[in-house]
């Protein structure tokens, strides 16, 4: 709260693995929650209520057997949800994008068009990014293209990399 008050925004990691009320202070103190594992109903609709932002984190569930967040559910409930590699040497040993997008698809149940949003726009929202996670004047050039018309790929092939063009800052990173 001094934080905020001093004009900072807070952010929290909390209820990664086991919840101990980081969801409700996300929500009371309206912060970004950079890693949720919600499964209570009632926190769900305390972030939508507040405009949290909550981030899941697929490959942590994947990694520690743990259950997955309610992604279906939270985003059902009006909550807008992000999703992340959390990639660390502690609970998560791998950064690959596909493999979250298709593990939050298949287990979180998100809609493709959902987990698109959750990895771009929801993501720089998270971050409290206002100069990316959409392509838009004014915003960095930051995208993908893929190797497809077809979206619906992405969770299909199961972490397998459709990119093609990789381009961040207007420059060319990586083609294949």
């Amino acid at each position: 709260k001094a934080a905020q008050a001093l004009g900072f925004g807070a952010k929290l990691h909390a209820d990664e693995i086991v919840s101990f009320g980081g969801a409700e202070l996300a929500g009371e103190l309206k912060a970004s929650a950079p890693t949720i594992c919600c499964k209570h109903p009632m926190k769900h609709k305390s972030l939508a209520q507040n405009n949290v932002v909550a981030t899941l984190l697929p490959l942590t569930a994947f990694t520690l057997k743990e259950p997955y967040a309610r992604g279906r559910k939270m985003i059902d409930s009006g909550c807008a949800v992000a999703l992340a590699t959390d990639l660390n040497p502690g609970s998560c040993f791998s950064g690959s994008i596909p493999l979250t997008f298709a593990l939050a698809c298949i287990y979180m149940k998100l809609t493709v068009a959902e987990a698109i949003t959750a990895i771009t726009l929801n993501g720089a929202a998270a971050l409290d990014g206002d100069r990316i996670g959409s392509i838009e004047a004014g915003k960095q050039g930051d995208f993908v293209l893929l190797g497809t018309d077809n979206p619906h790929i992405l969770p299909y092939y199961t972490g397998m990399n459709a990119v093609k063009l990789t381009i961040k800052g207007g420059r060319i990173l990586h083609s294949n």
